[in-house]
């Protein structure tokens, strides 16, 4: 039940990570790359598993002898209506009280968290998935995702038995429905906006992927003053994700054009990633984002760290950029745990992923795309310019990804592949770079390249997966 792990990591071959490699954990079996995920009412996604996982991270998470409390939120899936309350009945035998926020943003969990000083969070969704997935991500008690040896002892207290630890009858969790919970994130958010900025005059179309942020971020754009046309708010518990959101950005670029909007805003089931439009309907990714807030905040004399942190997925377009500005990239392995880990061990403030997964520590510990969305309105009605003017800073650089499905075997470990490879970064030199894996949950070689010259990314990426389809077996 690993979560999602689509794009390329590093291996010998891709650009190295200027950041310190975490050791090594010991081997999980549930938890993936972000949290516990996989099909609604199957394996480790049933009530008796979900209620063995309350139970274990209630121990884990129980330490002195104060009232212990854990904080649950979820996504508009049909099944958190199944998984909500098999968790409260596994913390609330562990002996924690449990409160209850509903449909809510991962972002606003996980300041949610701190503020309702709680010693966990717990937020049910599997992000961009399809509806008849589901998952649950947990927050430290600071707001910020487990460590992976947290992480495992939660699974070797399932495995041992979590019943062990069951409170006493007198000792038993109390749970309590938190109401206004929507109505604080909504105050958080526009909070992180200076007092006097209005977005008055400015038509922005926000679809929230008939996902968590489907009441929140409407609400917070009007209260700014933006004119607000919403599309993806009508969730049934079966169309979040479905042909809307960041992941199906299309439905965003159509209404752009149709209520002559200055910028569309695409959020993803549960809100921690963003993907935008600008007027012309043309999507700004991730990548063009961390520049537009890098420039911004530079010139503000609020970035810290002398950059940011990306991944190596990022463009050489990007960090090109960031070097005329005197700004550096700090790359990392794909996923935004890795992201938050070098911004938090060098003291950057803003971090993310093309995808569109933004960190700005400053307000948040997580992903957040409404806020993120917020930083990019902040500069158009600030500078007074068009969102196409504001989000194009710099060409990208030609990049191709190609995968190739494998039985058996490591395709990467055969001889041919690996002088396809030292063929290939010949040819780039130091203009380019390969970056090439296995999947994480498909049985995929991912071979991405990247160069200023088109015809050779493709002939290099063609060459590797030649060489990779004779040796897969």
């Amino acid at each position: 039940m690993r979560g999602d792990d689509d794009a390329p990591q590093p291996n010998n071959h891709a650009a190295k990570s200027t950041a310190k490699p975490a050791a090594k954990p010991a081997e999980r079996a549930l938890f993936g790359t972000d949290g516990v995920r996989g099909l609604a009412n199957a394996g480790a996604m049933t009530p008796m598993g979900l209620l063995r996982l309350g139970m274990a991270a209630g121990r884990v998470f129980k330490n002195g002898a104060h009232r212990h409390r854990v904080v649950i939120g979820k996504d508009t899936r049909l099944s958190g209506y199944m998984i909500e309350p098999a968790l409260t009945a596994g913390f609330a035998a562990s002996g924690m009280d449990v409160f209850l926020l509903g449909p809510l943003p991962t972002p606003a969990m996980a300041m949610l968290t701190r503020s309702l000083r709680a010693d966990l969070g717990v937020m049910i969704s599997a992000s961009h998935n399809p509806y008849h997935d589901n998952g649950v991500k947990f927050f430290g008690p600071n707001g910020y995702k487990l460590s992976d040896d947290t992480e495992i002892e939660i699974e070797r207290l399932m495995a041992e038995g979590p019943e062990e630890g069951l409170a006493a009858p007198g000792e038993l969790g109390r749970v309590k429905r938190i109401d206004d919970a929507g109505a604080r994130y909504i105050e958080f958010a526009k909070a992180t906006l200076p007092r006097h900025l209005s977005l008055e005059g400015l038509r922005v179309v926000i679809d929230c992927a008939n996902g968590a942020a489907y009441k929140v971020a409407p609400t917070v754009l009007w209260e700014l003053g933006a004119d607000v046309k919403s599309i993806g708010v009508e969730p049934n518990g079966f169309n979040i994700n479905n042909q809307c959101g960041s992941t199906s950005p299309k439905a965003m670029q159509e209404a752009v054009l149709e209520y002559r909007a200055d910028i569309g805003v695409a959020l993803d089931g549960d809100a921690d990633r963003v993907i935008i439009c600008d007027e012309k309907g043309e999507i700004v990714d991730g990548d063009q984002i961390l520049a537009l807030i890098a420039k911004s905040w530079a010139s503000k004399g609020m970035l810290r760290g002398g950059g940011i942190v990306s991944t190596v997925m990022s463009n050489m377009g990007l960090e090109k950029y960031l070097g005329s500005q005197g700004l550096k990239l700090e790359r990392t392995k794909v996923g935004d745990r890795y992201v938050v880990e070098a911004m938090r061990a060098g003291d950057f403030n803003v971090g993310g992923e093309p995808s569109g997964h933004v960190i700005l520590s400053d307000y948040a510990t997580t992903g957040d795309g409404l806020i993120t969305a917020l930083q990019v309105l902040s500069v158009v009605a600030g500078e007074g310019c068009k969102v196409s003017e504001a989000c194009r800073l710099y060409k990208p650089f030609p990049q191709l990804l190609e995968n190739v499905r494998f039985s058996g075997g490591d395709p990467l470990a055969a001889p041919e592949v690996k002088a396809a490879i030292s063929a290939a970064e010949a040819e780039l030199g130091g203009n380019g770079r390969i970056v090439i894996r296995k999947s994480g949950t498909e049985p995929l070689i991912r071979v991405m390249a990247e160069a200023e010259d088109q015809r050779l990314v493709t002939a290099v990426v063609r060459k590797i997966c030649d060489a990779v389809e004779k040796a897969k077996g």
